[in-house]
């Protein structure tokens, strides 16, 4: 066994920079673990989990909506890039919309119910 000798000082500079790489490690798989695995899909797999037709992911390709990856014409997307899509495209309403949209249901509802008792 070989024993090596360090000085004071240069021995808690070691041990406070593997404190700091450590740190970093554990945020980044705390942040890995978060975050779902950003993987390929292809573009049945998106047509199905959106219910769109290939015509339209193609026009959303081609007016730059959506990033792809292209390999022998099969068509590639990443899963991040669609909740991108998602989110870029959500309609924002006032309660006030809302309000009215649940209003208008349950009214559609009991005129529904009513046509039905009556035949």
């Amino acid at each position: 066994m070989e024993v090596i000798t360090v000085e004071s000082q240069a021995f808690k500079d070691l041990t406070a920079k593997i404190n700091t790489i450590a740190k970093f490690v554990a945020a980044i798989q705390s942040k890995a673990e978060e975050e779902p695995e950003d993987g390929w899909v292809d573009s049945y797999e998106v047509c199905t989990f959106l219910k769109i037709s290939g015509r339209t992911l193609q026009l959303l390709r081609s007016s730059h909506s959506i990033n792809y990856s292209q390999i022998r014409g099969k068509v590639f997307y990443r899963i991040s890039e669609i909740q991108r899509l998602l989110q870029d495209n959500v309609i924002r309403r006032s309660d006030e919309h809302l309000q009215d949209l649940i209003k208008n249901h349950q009214l559609y509802v009991e005129q529904r119910r009513n046509l039905k008792t009556d035949k």
